[in-house]
């Protein structure tokens, strides 16, 4: 049996993408959290100094979407065919450049870097959400199968959901207003193989 060691920071962000697609696939992996010292003491050893890192039999595979990819790929979250896992990544590279636009009021909120929090909430935070989020509802829409790929579950549903979830989290008067997205949080998290993860994880801002 194939050895996973998923070593990542004490939160969701963008490993827990990774840590669904372990979980909805019953895959046995080491789930090694850490933050602080004991990142610092292994930094220089990952192989961009970042973490998610995979370690595949003792092997290490870094970037979070590249790790994800790999992982969706063997337990059939991909896509039914190559175009409909280009359109796939198509999304995900969207949620990236949403992503992108949020950072400086994130960096701000998570105390990596100096600016006026109420003022970025107002001319970033929220533009950007009502700008991105209903083009991620009509891609649902467009679907038809209450998932991002017309087949069906797939690893982008578990990044949109795990980040819509950080979203609702950090500002529901906003976010509540795009019901159709926070349907489809329900529906990943309403999952049967991810319930007992769900129930049972540490409850993180991020």
């Amino acid at each position: 049996m194939v050895q996973y060691k998923l070593t990542y920071f004490p939160v969701r962000g963008l490993g827990e993408m990774i840590r669904f697609i372990f979980h909805y696939s019953n895959t046995p992996f080491e789930d090694n959290r850490i933050g602080g010292d004991d990142w610092q003491k292994i930094k220089s050893t990952t192989p961009f100094g970042q973490m998610p890192v995979l370690e595949i039999d003792g092997k290490p595979l870094a970037q979070s979407f590249a790790i994800t990819r790999y992982l969706a790929r063997k337990h059939g979250l991909a896509g039914k065919d190559d175009w409909e896992s280009a359109q796939l990544d198509a999304i995900a590279d969207f949620g990236k450049d949403f992503s992108a636009e949020l950072r400086p009021y994130f960096g701000v909120l998570m105390g990596r870097s100096e600016g006026n929090k109420d003022e970025l909430y107002k001319t970033v935070f929220v533009p950007a959400i009502d700008k991105n989020i209903p083009i991620l509802e009509k891609l649902l829409k467009d679907s038809g199968s209450g998932f991002f790929s017309k087949s069906g579950v797939s690893w982008v549903d578990f990044y949109v959901a795990s980040f819509t979830e950080t979203l609702e989290g950090m500002a529901p008067e906003v976010v509540s207003k795009y019901s159709e997205i926070l349907k489809h949080k329900e529906k990943v998290y309403a999952l049967p193989q991810l319930k007992k993860y769900l129930d049972s994880r540490p409850k993180t801002q991020f």
